[in-house]
């Protein structure tokens, strides 16, 4: 069974068992936290493109993505600036798509 959940403007095909990153969501490590699927699919093909499917999700932990440097430079006129930033993301392990 297989599902695609929408969170933070992005949407993911999720399975139960797999972990993602996904951005920064306000709940505890541990807690339990349920997406509504936009779409759904299961082995048995009578019951594709369902979308009354729940998908619940544990919080497994809260990190920060690898370091994105952002480098403008403008030729001729010595002008150089590089900055970068750091992604909240969560860990989240999907449990069920019922």
């Amino acid at each position: 069974m297989y599902a695609i959940i929408e969170t933070g403007g992005k949407q993911y095909w999720v399975t139960p068992g797999e972990i993602l990153h996904v951005d920064r969501i306000s709940a505890k490590e541990g807690e339990e936290v349920n997406f509504k699927a936009l779409w759904s699919a299961s082995e048995d093909s009578s019951e594709a493109g369902k979308t009354e499917a729940k998908v619940t999700a544990e919080v497994v932990r809260h990190l920060r993505g690898p370091k994105i440097i952002v480098f403008r430079k403008k030729t001729k006129k010595a002008y150089e600036k590089a900055s970068g930033s750091r992604q909240e993301l969560t860990e989240i392990k999907v449990k069920a798509i019922a």
